[in-house]
C-alpha cells in the first residue's frame, strides 16, 4: 500500500514519465537519419536510447503500480528491475562484442552500470517490501530510485540528441595546457 503523502508523488511521477516517453520517440523519429548515417556512432546512439527508454519506463511502471490498490508494487517494482538488469547485461554484452567498450567510449558502459546498480538496489527493496506491505520507509525509497531514473533517463536522452557536455577532466587538462 502506497503511503497517502506519496499518492501525489507517484501521480506526477507517471505523468512525468509517460511525456519523457513520448518526447523520446519523437526526438528518435526526427533524429534516425542522423543516426542512421553514423555506423560507427550507431551503436552508442541505441545504447543511449534504451537506457533512457528503461529507465523511464522504470519510473512509468513504479509509479503506476503504486497507484493501484492491492499492494502489487512490490512485485512489480522486481520485474521491472530484473527487465531493466537483463537490457543492461544485453547492451553491455553488446558493446563488447562491437568492441565499443575498449574505445574512448568506456563512460557509456559506467552509465550503463549506474543504470544496473538502481536495478539491483530497486530488486532488493522491492523483495523487502513484499515481506512489509506497510512499510512507508520501503515505499519512500522506491521514490527515490523512481527519481534516479528519471536522472539517468534525462542525462542519456540529452547524449542521444548531441547536448553540449563538460568534461572535468578535458577542462583541467585544456586549463593546464593553457598555462604552459
Amino acid at each position: 500500500m502506497t503511503p497517502e503523502d506519496l499518492t501525489d508523488f507517484f501521480v506526477a511521477s507517471a505523468g512525468v514519465a509517460g511525456a519523457l516517453i513520448g518526447l523520446l520517440f519523437v526526438v528518435l523519429t526526427v533524429a534516425e537519419p542522423r543516426f542512421a548515417d553514423d555506423q560507427e556512432a550507431a551503436p552508442i546512439h541505441r545504447v543511449r536510447a534504451g537506457a533512457a527508454l528503461m529507465s523511464f519506463m522504470n519510473a512509468l511502471t513504479v509509479s503506476l503500480f503504486a497507484l493501484v490498490p492491492g499492494g502489487r508494487l512490490a512485485w512489480a517494482a522486481v520485474v521491472v528491475a530484473a527487465a531493466g538488469l537483463l537490457f543492461v547485461l544485453a547492451t553491455l554484452l553488446s558493446l563488447a562484442r562491437l568492441r565499443v567498450l575498449m574505445s574512448r567510449r568506456v563512460h557509456e558502459a559506467v552509465f550503463l552500470i549506474g543504470l544496473a546498480v538502481v536495478f539491483v538496489y530497486q530488486i532488493t527493496v522491492g523483495v523487502r517490501l513484499s515481506g512489509h506491505l506497510e512499510e512507508s520507509g520501503l515505499v519512500s525509497t522506491l521514490a527515490m530510485l523512481v527519481v534516479a531514473c528519471f536522472v539517468i533517463g534525462v542525462y542519456r536522452a540529452w547524449d542521444l540528441v548531441g547536448g553540449p557536455s563538460f568534461d572535468l577532466g578535458r577542462e583541467v587538462r585544456a586549463l593546464l595546457r593553457k598555462g604552459r
